[in-house]
């Protein structure tokens, strides 16, 4: 058989696929029905959270549904929501990052050092917006170096985030020779940077905006039908012209980049820039992907499906937390619905 015989032989993506954006009907029927399972499961989670949640002392109010713990449930799931909403289009090219932990401290650090160690006589606005574009700067570099090794060196991408992991965070370190960069809380730059920055509006309007503009990108764009169409078959995908290596490299770039963000807000939040920060952060946003429907093995899944994920986990961890449930038993229960989410999608497939 010859050559060209064999590349007319090969599957191929079809042109509606590619150029339309409409996936084939099965495919958008499981991904509605994951969706919809997701939407289900907040739902109970919500409705056991009112059953087992305790009341207000004075009035009798449940707690769970006081405007004040909505809002922190919203506020604290931020950080991982926009990880986890850049991390879906890297699963979706059924690759991995494991290093957005690291990033999310090497962003949190470099923002701290700025803040604190340069520009000391520049205008607190044009200070605080150097250290922001400082810290997306830092978490785009080690995105687009990710992507890069992966795509250009074919390292599988495990191996890849999991050196950067190791490797960003032990950079982090140096840096600040494994001390933490405290922000202060009067009136310096470091204090007015974290009034602003950590605003529960401004961090919900980042997870909020980040969700809208990824959806919007990947349902309505041809950048979002060639993702979906590497992790569906990538090899078919380089037969019909897509540019698999720039792609790849897009995809952990914009993961890198909003690690970066999730550190300017922790920076923010936390008061200090710590390169001990943002430890199992990477699982966190997998297991969001995941329990959002997303396949590990690429190619399905959907943004709200991992705003339903990030919610699920960010709602469970809230009502332990109100029961006054054991941090350990938390992880104990967050690896439980890990499993049995990953165990749903490979009957999924199955049937």
């Amino acid at each position: 058989m010859t050559q060209n015989s064999a590349i007319q032989n090969e599957p191929r993506p079809s042109h509606t696929s590619l150029s339309s954006g409409k996936a084939p009907e099965p495919t958008r029927l499981i991904t509605r029905l994951g969706a919809l399972r997701g939407i289900i499961g907040l739902i109970a989670l919500v409705i056991i959270g009112i059953v087992v949640s305790p009341r207000d002392r004075r009035n009798g109010d449940i707690l769970f549904l006081q405007v004040g713990n909505i809002i922190d449930i919203l506020r604290q799931v931020s950080e991982i929501g926009i990880i986890a909403i850049a991390m879906t289009f890297v699963v979706l090219t059924a690759g991995i990052d494991l290093s957005v932990g690291s990033t999310l401290a090497m962003s949190a650090t470099v923002t701290g050092l700025v803040l604190t160690r340069v520009f000391d006589h520049t205008p607190y606005a044009l200070h605080i917006a150097i250290a922001v574009l400082a810290g997306l700067a830092v978490g785009g570099a080690a995105g687009l170096v990710n992507g890069f090794v992966i795509s250009r060196l074919s390292i599988q991408p495990f191996i890849m985030t999991l050196a950067a992991m190791m490797g960003l965070r032990g950079l982090a370190r140096s840096l600040t020779n494994n001390t933490n960069i405290e922000f202060s809380f009067g009136d310096d730059v470091t204090a007015r940077f974290a009034d602003v920055m950590s605003q529960k509006t401004t961090v919900i309007a980042c997870f909020a905006g980040m969700a809208i503009v990824f959806a919007v990108v990947l349902k309505k764009t041809v950048f979002g039908r060639y993702v979906r169409a590497i992790g569906d078959n990538e090899k078919a995908a380089s037969y019909a012209g897509v540019p698999i290596a720039r792609i790849k490299v897009w995809v952990y770039f914009l993961c890198g980049l909003l690690a970066g963000l999730a550190g300017v807000l922790h920076a923010a939040q936390s008061h200090q820039g710590n390169p001990n920060d943002g430890v199992a952060y990477e699982l966190d946003a997998i297991a969001a992907v995941v329990i959002g429907g997303t396949s590990l093995a690429g190619g399905r899944g959907t943004i709200f499906g991992t705003i339903i994920g990030t919610l699920i986990i960010g709602t469970l961890t809230n009502i332990l937390g109100l029961k006054d449930v054991d941090s350990n038993r938390q992880l104990i229960v967050k690896a439980v619905i890990i499993v049995l989410a990953v165990w749903a999608q490979s009957r999924k497939r199955v049937a």
